[in-house]
């Protein structure tokens, strides 16, 4: 397998700082599955070249193996073996600094997309050249592929779906080997490996801001986790809450102005607090901008955040400061991961819930499963929704004509359709319900966000 990797920024030496491999020496590094060796073919201030050799051992692979049988066994024999997860595995060992984009001689370099060209000779790609491109050009590179034939002494066997692919395009080096290291396996569509819930993290971490915006990213990631339909839907879940929290910003920018962020949060806590409400659920926490505000107030004596996305979690955990909490204000709130596609025993039991921002995320059919999992199933004694009211949209100068304040939003109600669902969901389930505008109220289009307050009865 060989993997090479050419700049022409100037000077086109600092590849190698950027690699962290010397380009006056060639090194050796032994793997589980053979040897990686790094060396560079063309070294000048013009243009330089790194080059990744693999050198699998098929008989070291397989000895001391109780069985025959392993992922990848039909390769096991006198052929060469062609790029696939190994290379992955491989540039992970070997370059895997400059994957996580660290580079202390050169840092700024380090942040900055310059001229790269990277080539991979005898890569599996089942889908052919146009998944090729598919996969790629949404990154912004140029591709570029030469199909083998499977023998060229019988032209009339036909081709091979193996393929010398060329990829080239202005971005960081940290980027690229990212971009390399997920999709090689995606189109090989094998892994030597088994595929547990740590692929999922391995995916979601050299995936970050990428995947979560690739128009191909359900394949990606179907191919990724080896077809693994649980695996698949928990990594998708994911990628789909990271994509709406990097969204939320474009939401907050349409509604600074009125502050209407801050207005949203401390409507829902005031609403909260008037109920009486001392254990109480944030569904869709996010990052946790309305956990911190419910922390400074010692009436709501426990707090659980929920999210999808473990990596918002983790963001979530960070900004909150958790770690650093006194004791005391540590146990009153925790964050879990999971989806209100589902229902969840763990949010049984508690005096009331907050929904902020979160239903016009979820697609129309969706909502019946959500109604369940929150008014059926957890029950609690208050849930405060809050939603866009649409009607407003035309009041946001910077909001063209006909668009949502959220490229994620699957919907934005009108008051009356914010109504009649309220309405129908708090019958169905023994709840009352009232709504509250929030933001100031225009007289022809009402407020800017609606908020529906369901008691239980």
């Amino acid at each position: 397998m060989l993997l090479t990797i050419t700049t022409t920024h100037q000077p086109a030496t600092d590849l190698g700082y950027l690699l962290h491999k010397h380009p006056a020496r060639s090194q050796s590094f032994d793997l589980a599955f053979g040897q990686a060796h790094v060396f560079y073919p063309e070294t000048n201030d013009d243009r330089c070249t790194a080059a990744l050799m693999l050198d699998v051992d098929p008989i070291g692979l397989v000895r001391g193996r109780k069985d025959s049988y392993f992922a990848l066994a039909d390769y096991v024999n006198d052929r060469p073996y062609t790029s696939s997860s190994f290379l992955s595995v491989a540039m992970s060992k070997v370059f895997g600094t400059a994957m996580a984009g660290t580079c202390k001689t050169h840092p700024e370099l380090a942040r900055t997309p310059i001229p790269l060209e990277a080539k991979i000779i005898a890569l599996p790609c089942r889908g052919g050249a146009d998944l090729l491109c598919r996969l790629f050009e949404p990154l912004g590179y140029s591709v570029t592929a030469e199909r083998y034939t499977l023998d060229p002494k019988f032209p009339e066997w036909g081709e091979s779906s193996y393929y010398t692919v060329g990829i080239v395009g202005t971005v960081k080096l940290s980027d690229l080997l990212s971009h390399l290291y997920v999709l090689i396996p995606v189109l090989d569509d094998k892994k030597h490996y088994y595929v547990g819930s740590d692929e999922v993290d391995k995916l979601l971490r050299h995936g970050e801001g990428w995947l979560s915006a690739h128009p191909e990213r359900k394949l990606i990631a179907d191919r990724y986790l080896k077809h693994r339909t649980g695996l698949v839907r928990s990594a998708l879940d994911q990628l789909e809450a990271e994509a709406e929290a990097k969204q939320d910003a474009e939401e907050e920018a349409v509604e600074r102005p009125l502050s209407l962020n801050e207005q949203r949060l401390n409507s829902v806590i005031e609403t909260l607090k008037a109920h009486g409400v001392k254990r109480v659920l944030d569904l869709g926490c996010g990052e946790g901008n309305l956990i911190r505000k419910l922390l400074e107030d010692r009436s709501f004596t426990e707090i659980v955040g929920m999210d999808v996305s473990y990596r918002v979690l983790e963001k979530a955990q960070d900004r909150l400061k958790l770690d650093r909490m006194p004791p005391m204000q540590r146990q009153r709130v925790s964050l879990i991961q999971g989806s209100l596609m589902y229902r969840d025993e763990r949010l049984s039991g508690f005096d009331g819930a907050a929904v902020v921002e979160v239903i016009e995320h979820l697609d129309p059919p969706r909502l019946a499963a959500f109604e369940r999992v929150v008014f059926e199933f957890a029950r609690p004694g208050v849930v405060v929704v809050t939603t866009p009211n649409s009607e407003y949209n035309v009041r946001f100068e910077t909001l063209p004509a006909g668009n949502f304040r959220h490229r994620d939003h699957r919907f934005e109600w009108t008051r009356a359709q914010f109504r009649e669902w309220a309405e129908r969901v708090a019958g169905a389930h023994g709840y009352r319900v009232e709504f509250v505008p929030i933001g100031l109220e225009d007289a022809e289009v009402g407020s800017p966000t609606q908020m529906a307050i369901f008691q239980l009865n």
